[in-house]
């Protein structure tokens, strides 16, 4: 039998194409190894974020950027090598709540859902702007460093 999921990541509120757009330009402003795009330029769901580089050991990576009409986001990284990460903001259904509020991360290697590995987020701003540049930054220190500790590991970027 699968085992229970215990977070609903459905985000609230239809997709804000304006904010979609926003964030495509902010990506591609800040970061090199990008090319970012709508997954459907008239009806988009998603940002499909390319990087021509990945974390530690992976060759290449993507970056799937979704958001919401009501705020909610989530920025997921995945890359070859299996590694999985993302930040997020939006409340959780059901049962399920966790201590780190609707602004959380959940951790390489596999950014688990279960509620003892979700933490909460190093990113507290709210305008798709400010939370992409401090997506393309925290992604660009842990590039730098080789390593997976700071992509949640500092004071409210950017």
């Amino acid at each position: 039998m699968p085992e229970p999921q215990h977070e609903a990541h459905a985000l609230r509120g239809a997709t804000d194409r304006p904010a979609l757009l926003a964030i495509r330009d902010t990506v591609e402003e800040m970061e090199p190894l990008a090319t970012a795009r709508l997954d459907d330029y008239l009806n988009p769901s998603a940002i499909e974020v390319e990087l021509a580089d990945g974390l530690r050991d992976a060759d290449e990576a993507r970056l799937d950027v979704t958001w919401t009409t009501r705020g909610d986001y989530k920025y997921h990284y995945t890359d070859p090598t299996g590694v999985n990460l993302r930040w997020g903001n939006h409340p959780h259904d059901g049962d399920y709540v966790h201590a780190t509020g609707p602004e959380h991360y959940h951790p390489p290697p596999d950014a688990s859902s279960d509620p003892d590995e979700v933490e909460a987020s190093c990113i507290t701003q709210s305008p798709e702007e400010l939370v992409t540049r401090a997506v393309c930054k925290l992604w660009r220190v842990a590039y730098h460093a080789d390593s997976y500790a700071p992509l949640n590991a500092v004071s409210n970027p950017p």
